[in-house]
């Protein structure tokens, strides 16, 4: 009789989560965002177990540099309710001025499950617009992400 390989099923709690650090500079926003989520997912740990969260923690920092490929700054746009007769549009451009982080946080939100899980991963994405944040004590690594694979 042949011995078959056990499978491993991750239980909550029990997997150890590291600290990431990213700068964002000149780094693709889609590229960038979908690295990101499979970190936060932990969809790059052999134990990945979808109903578990497996993910590490991730830190981004300079958020207002990031860039994105052909005229998407201008064209696309962000649209909105706000509970009058017509939608708010924003375009991409004008977001990256008045909140740069939100690109990066939009972004990655829309790539992680939509469930309680997938709130919970997005509560691990740590995005700041310039060079400092507050999460020196936790010793993030640094990880290059959002970088054209060759």
């Amino acid at each position: 009789m042949v011995a078959q390989p056990k499978t491993t099923v991750a239980k909550a709690g029990s997997v150890e989560q590291k600290w990431y650090l990213v700068d964002a500079t000149d780094c693709i926003l889609g590229r960038l965002a979908s690295d990101i989520a499979m970190i936060l997912m932990g969809k790059h740990r052999p134990e990945y177990t979808a109903h578990v969260d497996t993910g590490e923690f991730v830190v981004v920092v300079n958020a207002e540099k990031v860039v994105m490929t052909g005229n998407k700054l201008a064209v696309r746009h962000y649209a909105w309710y706000n509970g009058y007769h017509r939608q708010k549009m924003e375009s991409y451009a004008e977001r990256l001025e008045r909140k740069p982080t939100d690109l990066v946080t939009m972004a990655v939100k829309r790539m992680l499950p939509k469930n309680a899980l997938g709130r919970h991963m997005l509560a691990k994405l740590k995005v700041y617009a310039g060079n400092e944040h507050p999460h020196q004590a936790q010793q993030p690594q640094p990880k290059e992400l959002g970088q054209k694979a060759s």
